[in-house]
């Protein structure tokens, strides 16, 4: 350490190490309690914005608040972050059948969640080296845990809120974000002066009108709570909205200005392995992979949160925006054989969006052995669909 000032040495030692750990950004904040940030979220969760994340409680929040909770002897946090910018996989989609599905960007490789237990740990294990103090106490989480991290990174300089409710960073809003939080005494950085302006083209450009206003989303509208953690059934009304997106979505950062110079982060190799088999699946093989199958071919990727059940339910979804005629039999395959409910369900609605002979001769025959109330209640929707002429293929 050359600084003549020890404590600021002792923080660029630390950055250093970060950069050296492969993360793209860092920022060092102090451990104070965010109380505005987590009072804010604290409400989030009583207007019921965050209604389906069983797990996002108000008692949660309030303990993130405070990283002395986590922590005992906290003194400063680490925000680091992760670029999975990557240009090459699922821009550009061939209108040719078979019809394919959109992933969202983060999930065209290994599991981030891997990737963060690597990097930081190596940064870890760095530290006492690095920067002399052999007892430093550390604590981290990615999101797996309280705490609240675009708050860390708002405050550490890494970047500032978006209107999507995303950090937005100089770099882009393709960020993965990680926080370190420890007894090191280090110089925090100064909060990024830089707003969203006027600007409200990620509000304007979500499908389901998730983003109900600046700053401000419901997450029982947004597709990715949608085909992700919902384990139930989504919504008729918002089902059409959907479009191909199967697991994730990411329009709100396509359309936002800051990510048009985007830099390609220093994972990407990791993030975005098998990007080209991964962005744009296949949806009738996706449609027709057994559990097994499933977990092989999304193995050690984030994709597996959506559960096998969780995934069909979304192909059909897709099937039923697209409405290719070609898709009747294995939709009506699954409506005849799947174990899930969910998923015959949706598999109706499908066949009811395509609007053929053949579908509604599959949903008329399914509704003779058909047992399942709900299931039932899906298929004579579905049939009433199917007599007004099926639905319109999905912008894509």
């Amino acid at each position: 350490m050359n600084s003549s000032n020890p404590t600021e040495g002792l923080t660029q030692a630390v950055k250093d190490a970060a950069a050296r750990s492969g993360f793209d950004v860092v920022g060092i904040t102090s451990a104070d309690v965010f109380r505005n940030r987590g009072e804010a979220a604290r409400e989030r969760v009583s207007e019921g914005l965050m209604d389906g994340l069983p797990w996002f409680t108000e008692s949660r929040v309030a303990r993130g608040m405070d990283p002395l909770n986590l922590l005992p002897g906290a003194r400063s946090i680490i925000s680091l972050a992760l670029s999975y910018h990557y240009e090459s996989a699922g821009d550009a989609a061939d209108d040719a059948a078979p019809p394919r599905g959109r992933i969202a960007r983060y999930a065209w490789g290994e599991d981030y969640h891997r990737i963060f237990a690597r990097r930081v740990r190596s940064f870890i294990e760095a530290l006492p080296s690095v920067t002399g103090e052999p007892d430093i106490r550390t604590r981290w989480y990615t999101d797996t845990g309280p705490m609240l991290d675009r708050a860390v990174a708002e405050r550490a300089g890494v970047g500032w809120f978006g209107k999507n409710t995303n950090i937005l960073t100089p770099q882009g809003s393709w960020m993965l974000l990680a926080q370190v939080i420890t007894t090191l005494t280090l110089i925090p950085d100064t909060p990024l002066q830089k707003t969203c302006g006027a600007c409200r083209m990620c509000i304007d450009a979500c499908p389901t009108g998730a983003i109900v206003a600046p700053y401000v989303l419901d997450n029982r509208r947004c597709i990715s709570y949608l085909t992700i953690e919902n384990r139930g059934g989504i919504p008729r009304e918002l089902r059409p909205l959907i479009g191909d997106w199967i697991f994730g979505c990411d329009v709100c950062q396509d359309v936002c200005p800051v990510n048009r110079k985007a830099r390609v982060g220093a994972a990407y190799a990791e993030l975005t392995r098998d990007a080209e088999n991964r962005a744009r699946p296949e949806l009738v093989e996706l449609l027709l992979l057994t559990d097994g199958e499933f977990r092989e071919r999304f193995r050690q990727s984030a994709v597996l949160r959506a559960k096998p059940d969780g995934m069909r339910r979304n192909v059909c979804v897709a099937l039923g925006n697209i409405a290719d005629p070609a898709t009747v039999s294995p939709l009506a395959r699954v409506l005849q054989d799947d174990d899930a409910p969910v998923v015959r369900g949706h598999a109706a609605w499908a066949l009811g969006r395509i609007g053929t002979a053949d579908a509604a001769a599959a949903l008329r025959a399914a509704l003779t052995r058909e047992r399942d109330d709900g299931v039932r209640e899906e298929i004579t929707a579905a049939l009433t669909e199917s007599e007004r002429g099926g639905g319109v293929p999905a912008a894509p």
